[in-house]
């Protein structure tokens, strides 16, 4: 397939997102691919080394031109900081759009928070009438009020409707899930063709396991929950070390809940783990490079994935369900609605609604009591639902398709 296709988003590489893959995937396709994006800062809010305030503002990514706009860093990841950084980078990255080449068959963008993220991207859609796609992975406002507790009931409503507006002026929407299409098609009044359907996929090197003696041995002699990526409330993991320390005091004394990643809700976490004197039940052991997930999940005795008690986050499947079932553990799922599901149908796993910290305690106790065949056997089944629904190839061709032709 020929074209050529702007990638709008506000997060890109060195940052850890899937986007990064999926310009790549688009690269080994044969498009051509330009990105506009900010300055890599997430998540701590502290610039990368190489980066500042004052640039680079271009680089190359493999064969596509990677445009940076400026925005307000994260720094401490305050809801100050955070506010202005969801509002900052969509004024500068629309001032930016002048210094695009241009020529683009398609404007697509990644957009994760804030929703704002794809305004740039719907105005140069707009001004050259090209196709604008829009990939919902963060349904907005409702992933806003799982960070920001916003009370005010007017900022609410102008929340609402700035978000909606938005996403009725994409061409096309990208849902990961039939329930998110449903909503997006109530919310925009578009038909269900221009909404589609398209699982998050998973990198290929997620589910190639990855030995590192040093740390198996570390790391021996505990039952290791593993967990990876972003610390923040929608995550609900004061929820989750509540209920390990619970299932430890059942009777899973070696029950090790080892997190890896990073976010706004670190510092919180390390509190309550002193509160609770949690001890050695939990590490925190920082953030590692994407391509080095697969050293953690092979060492997983389980691979543990929760989201907050909210519908609207359930209308999801996270991205990261997809990585955890490529590795071949056993799942281990605190959430509702689409990600439920998932791991229901797939038989790869135990899952408990959405922060409820009796039933996941019960669930880790159950799968700790298991047997190493009875474990493997579920990890098999989580592998073999991640190569029928997850696979790279065939959901790549799908967005590539669907975001130059539609339909």
């Amino acid at each position: 397939m020929a074209g050529r296709i702007l990638v709008v988003t506000q997060h890109f590489w060195p940052e850890n997102f899937r986007i990064n893959d999926i310009v790549e995937g688009f690269l080994q396709d044969g498009l051509e691919v330009d990105v506009l994006c900010g300055l890599p800062n997430y998540p701590k809010g502290e610039w990368f080394e190489g980066y500042s305030a004052r640039g680079p503002w271009e680089e190359h990514f493999g064969t596509a031109q990677v445009f940076r706009a400026r925005e307000w860093p994260r720094k401490g990841n305050t809801s100050v900081n955070i506010f202005l950084n969801y509002v900052s980078w969509p004024l500068y990255a629309a001032a930016a759009l002048d210094r695009l080449p241009g020529g683009y068959d398609a404007v697509f963008c990644f957009n994760t928070s804030p929703v704002l993220m794809c305004w740039p991207a719907i105005r140069y859609a707009q001004k050259h009438r090209i196709p604008f796609t829009n990939y919902v992975l963060d349904l907005w406002p409702e992933n806003l009020y799982s960070v920001l507790p916003v009370k005010n009931a007017l900022l609410r409503k102008l929340a609402q409707g700035v978000s909606d507006a938005l996403y009725k002026k994409a061409d096309r929407l990208i849902a990961m899930s039939e329930p998110l299409q449903q909503r997006l098609c109530q919310r925009t009044g578009k038909p269900p063709r221009a909404v589609k359907v398209i699982p998050q996929y998973c990198e290929d090197f997620y589910a190639v396991p990855q030995r590192d003696e040093a740390l198996e041995s570390r790391f021996a002699g505990r039952f290791n929950l593993v967990f990876t990526g972003t610390f923040t409330p929608a995550q609900s993991l004061d929820m989750v070390l509540r209920a390990v320390l619970e299932a430890r005091q059942a009777g899973a004394d070696q029950l090790h809940l080892l997190l890896v990643g990073d976010g706004m809700s670190r510092e919180s976490l390390q509190t309550l783990a002193r509160e609770l004197n949690a001890g050695d039940a939990v590490t925190f052991y920082g953030s590692v490079p994407a391509k080095e997930v697969p050293k953690f999940t092979t060492l997983a005795d389980a691979l543990l994935i929760s989201l907050s008690d909210s519908p609207d986050l359930g209308l999801t499947v996270p991205g990261k369900l997809a990585s955890y079932m490529a590795a071949g553990k056993p799942v281990v799922a605190s959430m509702n609605g689409a990600g439920y599901a998932a791991v229901q149908e797939s038989g790869g796993g135990l899952v408990s609604p959405a922060c409820d910290q009796h039933a996941l305690a019960g669930n880790l106790l159950q799968l700790y009591r298991m047997d190493a065949a009875q474990r493997a056997q579920l990890g098999a089944r989580a592998k073999a639902y991640y190569q029928a629904h997850y696979h790279r190839a065939e959901l790549l061709r799908q967005l590539e398709t669907f975001i130059l032709q539609g339909g």
